[in-house]
């Protein structure tokens, strides 16, 4: 049993490295999980790690109290979900001297789009730039940062900028 539920979760986890690391290194990062209980429904397709987590894969980091885990019908893995008081996620791109950081009480990964959520007390710092606000979506591929101020069930976070000049 121990061998099918490892097979199943390196399936479940390695396109997370999408984001970081160049197609030829994707399958031979190795996938470091450490999390205090795991429930998974293989039907569902669902991996959820609770306590504490921490994902971590080349150079990307997920970390939150929950961490999700969502295969579409074809078994690719189709999101990410991270929540906690201060749910994180941190990634080296190759190019960039310092890493791309977030933190927000959900961090929703949609790894077809490349794209990623922030929601609520949200932040993201990008080479000296940093934003916050109720929620902020970075696009992964174009670069591009877009903040909002308002949260469902929540009051509004005034979106707030800070911008580096260019070099």
């Amino acid at each position: 049993m121990n061998a099918l539920i490892r097979t199943v979760l390196l399936a479940l986890a390695v396109p997370l490295v999408t984001i970081a690391l160049p197609v030829a290194a994707q399958n031979q990062a190795p996938i470091h999980v450490e999390a205090d209980r795991l429930d998974l429904d293989q039907r569902a397709g669902t991996a959820v790690y609770t306590g504490n987590v921490d994902i971590r894969q080349g150079n990307m980091q997920l970390r939150g109290e929950r961490v999700e885990i969502q295969r579409n019908n074809a078994g690719e893995l189709s999101r990410a979900i991270a929540t906690g008081e201060r749910a994180y996620l941190r990634n080296q791109i190759e190019d960039q001297e310092t890493p791309i950081e977030g933190w927000a009480r959900r961090i929703i990964y949609h790894v077809s789009e490349r794209r990623v959520e922030l929601i609520d007390q949200a932040e993201l710092t990008q080479q000296g730039d940093h934003f916050q606000g109720g929620r902020l979506e970075y696009f992964i591929d174009q670069e591009v940062v877009q903040a909002r101020s308002d949260v469902s069930g929540s009051e509004n976070q005034r979106i707030r900028m800070t911008l580096q000049p260019e070099q």
